[in-house]
């Protein structure tokens, strides 16, 4: 607006329309990079999601490993003839090798962080701010903050009491039995189960919560480079109980759909076996018994830790304890957005630990799974 204008020359109209046209040139700019920046916050989540995505098995989530689909599709001819479909594909091997899935992955992945990293140079070009205004409360504030060591050899403790407490109940024959279970006042109260339960879940739970942190569903560390426009960005990381990775896991492979299908629930039913014989993988096993754990304790509004507790002694009753966390810790799609750069997870891949819970896995046990719903279960039948 010129200022040496004589506005009381103009009339209302002309100066409503002077007025109008100064403020678009002061708001317009801010509403533009508004724009621009909910576009590139759209865009990264997407590019994040389509990462996890092909991170993620390829298949089916119900489809038990190892198992392909073997249908083949058939027409008719005008003769009567029967002719199969497999005609139409080039020829060779009408199923695409390992490697070649393995390497159009990769690529995949490759072409994705590349994208990123052209949003975010895009960003800092643009608005002039980076990853170094990210705030160091994300991070710990002393490298002892980050020494797993003291984790590690508490687990280690953990396991070496819990296998000369198993091998003191039954050192013949290696089965460990819990006390009775029929007795409420001494169920699961027995030295054993309490070793279990308070030592070694715990140690178990302390180092897979190493590192682990609740990502923001507004704000992801790949949206560094606009983090200082955006105001509402919290720069404290949510905890995260390592118990909700195994709920995440379960929902990811569809667990609820999986246990719920009809042919299960006449298994279940008739003590049958679904798959004709066939042997349960650790992956099904495991979406079987978080299921079972989350019917048990959720009415009850049980703690994450009373769940994680159940699933640990169900799983060394199954003989299936380091199968089913060396799951949790091979699932990318998991493990990448929930931990550190620095945890334990991140760094070690979780090898030592899982050869620590090795040490109990030619043991049996017998260990109740209900101890935090069984008293709740009992008043609620008598009523």
């Amino acid at each position: 607006m010129n200022l040496n204008e004589d506005i009381s020359s103009l009339s209302t109209e002309e100066l409503r329309q002077r007025v109008d046209a100064a403020v678009a040139q002061i708001v317009n700019p801010a509403r533009v990079k508004e724009q621009l920046v909910e576009q590139l916050k759209t865009q990264i989540r997407d590019l994040e999601m389509f990462i996890n995505f092909i991170q993620d098995e390829v298949g089916s989530p119900l489809q038990a490993d190892g198992e392909h689909c073997e249908c083949k599709a058939s027409g008719k001819t005008g003769n009567g003839s029967a002719r199969t479909s497999s005609s139409r594909l080039p020829p060779g091997n009408s199923k695409p090798k390992a490697e070649d899935v393995k390497r159009v992955r990769e690529t995949g992945l490759h072409v994705m962080r590349r994208a990123l990293a052209v949003l975010q140079i895009f960003a800092v070009s643009q608005f002039g701010c980076a990853t170094g205004q990210i705030p160091q409360t994300l991070w710990p504030r002393s490298q002892a903050d980050r020494d797993y060591s003291p984790l590690l050899k508490r687990l280690e403790v953990s396991v070496d009491r819990v296998k000369q407490l198993a091998l003191r109940h039954q050192p013949h024959d290696h089965v460990i039995t819990s006390a009775n279970l029929q007795d409420l006042s001494l169920g699961g109260r027995d030295e054993l189960t309490m070793a279990v339960r308070k030592e070694l879940t715990v140690a178990m739970r302390d180092l897979l919560a190493h590192g682990l942190y609740a990502p923001s569903p507004g704000m992801s560390l790949m949206m560094a480079p606009i983090a200082c426009l955006l105001p509402a960005f919290s720069s404290t990381p949510e905890s995260m109980h390592p118990w909700e990775l195994f709920v995440k896991y379960y929902h990811a492979k569809n667990g609820r759909a999986y246990v719920e299908s009809p042919a299960r629930k006449l298994s279940q039913s008739f003590a049958l076996p679904v798959t004709g014989g066939t042997v349960v993988t650790p992956k099904q096993s495991l979406l079987t018994a978080i299921h079972m754990v989350l019917t048990e304790h959720d009415p009850f509004k049980r703690s994450a830790d009373s769940e994680l507790k159940a699933l640990v002694c169900m799983a060394l009753n199954e003989q299936r304890l380091v199968s089913w966390v060396n799951l949790i810790c091979k699932s990318g799609s998991l493990i990448e957005p929930h931990y550190q750069p620095w945890s334990y997870m991140a760094l070690t891949g979780f090898e030592s630990a899982l050869n620590l819970l090795s040490r109990l896995s030619n043991l049996k046990f017998s260990l109740p799974v209900d101890l935090a719903v069984r008293q709740l279960k009992n008043i609620k039948d008598a009523f």
